[in-house]
Parts: structure tokens; sequence; C-alpha cells
């Protein structure tokens, strides 16, 4: 099992695109809306495998809470680009992110018990360090609207709560 996280490379090349010999055009607030949403809809699918797939209760708490938690933000997320009047625009990286994510879950569908618990509980930190960092670096200073940038800097503080549960689910699945 690869510790890394496809979905998350995925997010960092297309996110650090900018860095480049070509540097490709920062994100819209349309697009940002769209990858910020998505990988909520990414970490959602993924907890709802989890509780299909766990029988740990530690692992299905952490999936409960991830789905609670991603559908508050976008649910925020939808609100708010209603309210502006913005259609979220897919991108390469909301579509590349799709993608990963649908491998990791084609990959994880084959694994069970505690092998299935760690491999989503170490996707988890990767993924929320991947995110995390992306919004950080990217998402939030590119962000132009006032509004969505509090959403995703809310959300940030938030994931970063999950990056630290995640860690510390690992660690009880290693012991």
């Amino acid at each position: 099992m690869t510790k890394t996280f496809a979905l998350g490379a995925a997010l960092a090349l297309a996110l650090s695109a900018a860095g480049q010999a070509q540097p490709a055009a920062a994100p819209t607030d349309p697009q940002i809306a769209h990858i910020a949403y998505t990988a909520g809809q990414i970490d959602i699918a993924a907890a709802r495998q989890a509780l299909q797939k766990s029988q740990n209760p530690q692992v299905r708490a952490f999936a409960e809470e991830m789905i609670r938690d991603h559908q508050a933000v976008n649910d925020q997320a939808l609100a708010l680009v209603k309210k502006l009047g913005v259609t979220p625009q897919d991108n390469p990286t909301s579509e590349s992110l799709e993608k990963g994510a649908e491998a990791k879950r084609a990959q994880y569908a084959g694994l069970t018990g505690p092998a299935f618990d760690r491999a989503y509980a170490e996707n988890e930190v990767a993924f929320h360090k991947t995110v995390n960092g992306a919004l950080q670096s990217t998402l939030i200073p590119d962000a132009k609207n006032g509004q969505l940038k509090s959403l995703l800097s809310t959300g940030l503080k938030l994931f970063r709560e999950h990056q630290q549960h995640a860690e510390h689910l690992v660690m009880q699945l290693k012991s």
C-alpha cells in the first residue's frame, strides 16, 4: 500500500502549475468554488465508503464527522454561489481530482478490515494535508470575492482539525 495520495498529488500538481516555466493563470473564483466543492464531495464519498466497509467504531465516527462537516461547508458554498449569482466552473484541477478519487475508491474497494481502516485513515491525513496546503497557498490568496475567501478560511480551520483527527486515528490504528 502506498502512502501517497493520487488525488492530493493531482491537486498539488494542478495548483502548483503557476510555478512552472509557462505560468498558468490563477484560478478564477468560479473555478476555486468548484475545486473546493469537488474536494468536499470527494471526502464525503470516501467517508461513505468507509461507513460501508469498516466495522471499527473510531473509523466510523471519523467518517460520520467527515460527512457532516464537509456537507455543511459544501452547503454553505452552494448558498454563497447562489447568492452571488455565480456558477461554479469545472476545470482541469477539479476534473483531475475526481478521476483520482475514482481510482482511489476502486483501490480501496478490494481492502477489508484493518487494512481498509489504515488505508482510509492514512489517505485522510494525506488528503487533508494537500487540501489545506492548497487552500493556504493558492485558493484563499487567489480568491477575489471576500465572502468566498472568508468561507475558504473558515473551511481551512476546520480541515486542519480534520487533519489532526486523522493523524490521531492513524496512530490508534497502528497500536
